[in-house]
């Protein structure tokens, strides 16, 4: 969370008290994350392993947070931010055996090893890790996920959620950060693969270049525009696929404008019956036999 300035003050009134000026955050409500799309979901799950990530490697050594609820975090530019630091620790349990090292949840238990030096290994992190999945991994990622990456996101609930012994933060922020580009078009994509599209577009859409259509909207789910149908694509095919899969679906408009990983978003339209000039869209019609 970024912190602005401070005030320390010791009186007769509030002794020993300090007062932090921070950035605005949005409350998190998790009704509100679940309705909004994978993208914008994966995006605070990316930045909440990132902070872990620091937490686990931070100056004052691995940072646990005990009160570990959604309360507890905002949104700050699309991304995930802990706002409230009063149940922080940095102690590491000591241990004398393994049992020493068991950690509880509602739904199951854990036991860690217990280090030479007479500490559990990780607890700190892996309790962080094991909560990131309780409240928000097992909800944000799964739902409406890009097929392509449902095999990597099973693999990142269920390593959180059954404490694989080598599982870390790091571990976790380098899989995310690696499949980031996944969500996105490469720029070397090779003329085989463009080409073997370009019949399928051909023979069941008919492509209007600088063109759109300003009407004929329908609701979707979910979207980025809340009185259409507007969602991201890796490419045409995509935009293809899901045009298919709705009924009501008889045309679609590339935009000029993509999301925080470059997927492009495109309008889904019921009908194409009035098309107007516009240099910056591109639209496909499907052919009707």
């Amino acid at each position: 969370f970024q912190l602005y300035g401070y005030c320390y003050q010791d009186s007769n009134d509030i002794p020993d008290t300090l007062t932090t000026i921070t950035e605005l955050g949005s409350p998190l409500e998790m009704i509100q994350l679940l309705q909004t799309s994978w993208e914008d979901r994966f995006r605070i799950c990316l930045s909440l392993v990132r902070l872990l990530h620091y937490l686990a490697h931070s100056p004052l050594g691995s940072v646990t947070l005990l009160d570990f609820r959604p309360r507890q975090f905002v949104i700050v530019d699309g991304e995930l931010k802990v706002t409230d630091l009063d149940d922080a620790s940095i102690e590491e349990s000591s241990c004398t055996s393994n049992s020493d090292c068991f950690m509880e949840f509602p739904a199951r238990n854990f036991t860690l090893p217990c280090s030479v030096e007479g500490r559990c290994q990780s607890m700190n992190e892996k309790r962080n890790l094991y909560n990131a999945y309780r409240f928000f991994f097992t909800y944000l990622l799964p739902h409406s996920a890009p097929s392509s990456l449902r095999p990597l996101l099973d693999k990142i609930v269920n390593a959180t959620g059954n404490h694989n012994k080598h599982d870390n933060t790091k571990c976790f922020l380098s899989l995310c950060d690696c499949h980031i580009w996944d969500l996105s078009p490469s720029p070397s994509v090779s003329s085989e693969f463009t080409q073997k599209w370009v019949k399928s577009v051909n023979t069941k859409y008919r492509r209007v270049p600088e063109a759109f259509i300003p009407d004929e909207n329908y609701r979707c789910w979910p979207s980025y525009h809340h009185k259409g149908c507007l969602l991201s694509v890796f490419d045409v095919n995509e935009a293809i696929e899901i045009c298919d899969s709705y009924s009501q679906c008889k045309a679609f408009v590339l935009t000029n404008q993509t999301t925080w990983t470059g997927r492009q978003l495109v309008f889904f339209k019921m009908a194409s019956t009035h098309i107007m000039p516009d240099p910056e869209k591109i639209t496909y019609v499907k052919v009707t036999d």
